[in-house]
């Protein structure tokens, strides 16, 4: 019996055991940087990119062995049931003198003689070096680079999404959890004043209309901290989603902004220009478009080539068994000199499309860019005006604490400061992060 219960002692902490690290696991704190990191490794979309990429690679070597000879090998085997038969008649080598008088025809008779054997069978290898069409395998080749490319700069900007992504989660994470801090002050406040006003109300000097009043704003308090906490779950679900965290819940890391001095708009604009995804995906399908020009262009040349092998035959005595051979090799179809005229003008009406995509593009980036660099200086000008509002919502709190302590106040004048002094931390805890946002949006859009 003492046995068993020191089993169920053991089974006991054991369990305590697990669910404490299970706990410590679901409530473990993380980074801005971390969650990217999971992020990146836990997408799908990013995981096919990955795998077209390689998928390009193979079609770039599967291309290469093109430049180079390619040899065919081919075999038959042939059974002949009737086979051809060469008569010579007599005479027809001449005529023997065996005396004055006798001759002898050569042959003496008509002779029939089968021709071949009734298996027949050959093996032989033929090699093609293609020799004008070196150029167009070329661009062919650069068409799939370029191809290849393209899929690498739509991995990267779907890396950088993801990286937004998760920044406004996280930041709006952040920003949320001030506001419930704010909300549940004003709760705080709500209720204290609802409480003062029972007992005055208990010592008639008060009405009911007034309580109804208090009442009122007390529950629309716990409706916006409510909705905040639903807010919330859907921020951390996201953040789950998108990372792969196994854990209920996520503990996000505080972050003390850093405020800079920012550039000069044509900069970041400039800057885009030459690193943007979505600029570098229109000029490489502006590059392809050339390319494509030039493949039709090339198409019109002849197809000439050497071509070589060996073949080895059993079955036809007129053919010799070995049969070496080396030569050249033409081919050219003239149609193809008039359906590449269209095939030209396709391609050149895809480099106008591509034209017009890089400027549509760049307006798009540029507007965008613009868009960033002016909410970063509103986000200053608000960072700015909050700071202000916030020190002197600490020095009335302050205030409000000496009289308390002193008995100069009610408990309701504290209350009332320290959810104004709530509401100024989160609207500096939100501009601040606003900042943020702005410049992790304009990083994104100057490829960084």
């Amino acid at each position: 019996m003492k046995q068993y219960i020191k089993h169920l002692a053991l089974l006991f902490m054991a369990f305590i055991c697990c669910c404490t690290l299970l706990k410590a696991q679901n409530s473990q704190s993380y980074s801005l940087e971390q969650l990217k990191a999971a992020a990146l490794r836990n997408n799908h979309t990013l995981a096919i990119k990955e795998w077209q990429i390689k998928e390009k690679q193979a079609k770039i070597k599967e291309d290469e062995i093109k430049k180079y000879p390619s040899a065919t090998v081919n075999g038959n085997y042939l059974y002949n049931f009737n086979l051809g038969e060469i008569t010579i008649p007599a005479g027809t080598i001449g005529e023997l003198q065996l005396s004055p008088t006798n001759t002898a025809l050569l042959p003496n008779t008509d002779k029939t003689f089968e021709v071949g054997q009734h298996s027949n069978f050959a093996i032989g290898m033929m090699a093609y070096q293609p020799i004008t069409q070196q150029a167009k395998i070329k661009t062919g080749l650069e068409i799939d680079k370029t191809e290849m490319a393209v899929t690498e700069k739509e991995r990267f900007k779907i890396s950088l999404q993801i990286k937004q992504a998760i920044d406004k989660l996280y930041y709006g994470t952040l920003i949320t959890q001030k506001q419930l801090e704010e909300a549940e002050a004003k709760l705080a406040l709500a209720s204290s004043r609802l409480t003062d006003l029972e007992n005055a109300q208990l010592a008639g000097k008060t009405t009911t209309a007034d309580k109804a009043g208090l009442q009122a704003a007390v529950a629309n308090e716990e409706q916006n901290i409510l909705k905040l906490n639903i807010q919330l779950q859907d921020y951390t679900g996201d953040l789950i989603n998108l990372t792969g965290i196994n854990a209920q819940s996520l503990k996000l890391e505080a972050i003390e902004p850093d405020i800079q001095q920012i550039e000069a708009l044509e900069g970041y604009k400039s800057a885009a220009f030459d690193s943007n995804a979505d600029m570098q995906i229109a000029k490489l399908g502006k590059s392809k478009a050339l390319l494509g020009i030039k493949a039709a262009k090339q198409s019109n040349i002849p197809d000439f080539g050497l071509v070589g092998g060996y073949s080895y035959q059993y079955g036809n005595a007129i053919l010799p068994s070995n049969i070496p051979f080396l030569g050249v090799n033409l081919k050219w179809n003239v149609q193809d000199v008039f359906s590449n005229k269209q095939v030209l003008k396709q391609r050149q009406f895809q480099l106008k499309q591509a034209e017009e995509n890089i400027q549509y593009t760049q307006q798009q980036v540029d507007n965008e860019v613009a868009k960033a660099y002016r909410k970063i200086n509103q986000s200053q000008a608000l960072i700015a005006v909050a700071q202000k509002a916030l020190f002197y919502q600490k020095e009335a709190f302050k205030l409000q604490e000496d009289k308390q302590a002193a008995g100069l106040n009610v408990k309701t004048d504290l209350l009332n400061a320290k959810s104004l002094l709530a509401k100024s931390e989160a609207d500096m805890y939100a501009a601040q992060l606003s900042y943020l946002i702005a410049v992790s949006d304009l990083k994104i859009l100057t490829g960084q």
